[in-house]
């Protein structure tokens, strides 16, 4: 993320330049009536951001232009209740050209989340396919999030281990915990915008594992989780305006307005 953050939060993330809060409730006068509570909860959160004229990282980056590769906040952010944590980083524009984001999330699930279940036979066959890695992390790297300048996030991917510094896991145990994430990291509209749009696109998440997998499958060496020419696994771009609306709309038809005389 670059240092233009600051002095355009107000400009970025106006109510009128979101178009997150101005399509996705078909009825105006019950904001969202039609969404999914993540989606109701991504609306609100945008919209307390902007009423009050900061940026969604603003009180995360403390009022100071990030500076690229720390680690925001510096320890992470840690729920140590529901075992998940995170931190916000940006590369530098020589690091990643013509990238779209300003930077992004890195999402983990910690030890009590998944150490009793590493014995499972999906858990051994995703093993088996990285190699069988003897390393025993205490974390395992679960999704990124990248969010563009307003601090939308704009896409979804997932990188290899030896990027993070720990292991990851099987498809469908990644999955699971991403849906049954709660977080409470003291950084609440971030936790908001992190499992909103872990909900939101399940989909997405769904053919961005695949995606992972297939990666490293087609990767036939032993040592593929510390190759540093394979680093990015999987990515796959959202909208989440059309994501709000596909939602929206398809719930009218299920349930469609009662006509009245």
């Amino acid at each position: 993320m670059c240092s233009e953050v600051r002095p355009q939060v107000r400009a970025q993330v106006r109510a009128q330049e979101l178009n997150l809060m101005q399509k996705a409730s078909p009825r105006p006068t019950k904001s969202g009536a039609f969404l999914p509570a993540a989606g109701l909860r991504l609306l609100e959160t945008y919209a307390g951001v902007a009423a009050r004229g900061e940026h969604l990282l603003s009180r995360l980056l403390a009022g100071q232009a990030p500076r690229q590769w720390a680690h925001y906040p510096q320890d992470d952010a840690v729920d140590r209740a529901s075992g998940y944590q995170w931190f916000y980083h940006s590369h530098s524009p020589e690091d990643r050209p013509g990238a779209a984001e300003h930077g992004h999330i890195h999402l983990f699930a910690r030890k009590p989340l998944w150490g009793r279940r590493l014995q499972s036979g999906s858990e051994r066959a995703f093993a088996e396919l990285c190699g069988n890695p003897a390393a025993k992390p205490q974390t395992r790297h679960l999704l990124a999030i990248g969010f563009n300048a307003k601090g939308l996030p704009i896409s979804l991917f997932t990188v290899n281990s030896w990027v993070t510094g720990d292991l990851m896991l099987g498809a469908n145990l990644t999955l699971e915990l991403l849906s049954s994430m709660a977080l409470d990291s003291g950084y609440s509209e971030v936790d908001a915008v992190i499992e909103s749009v872990v909900r939101l696109c399940a989909p997405q998440l769904q053919a961005l594992m695949q995606r992972r997998d297939n990666a490293l499958r087609s990767h036939p060496a032993p040592g593929k989780l510390q190759d540093e020419a394979l680093e990015l696994l999987s990515e796959v771009r959202i909208d989440l305006d059309a994501r709000l609306l596909a939602l929206s709309a398809a719930s009218q038809t299920r349930h469609p307005s009662p006509v009245r005389d």
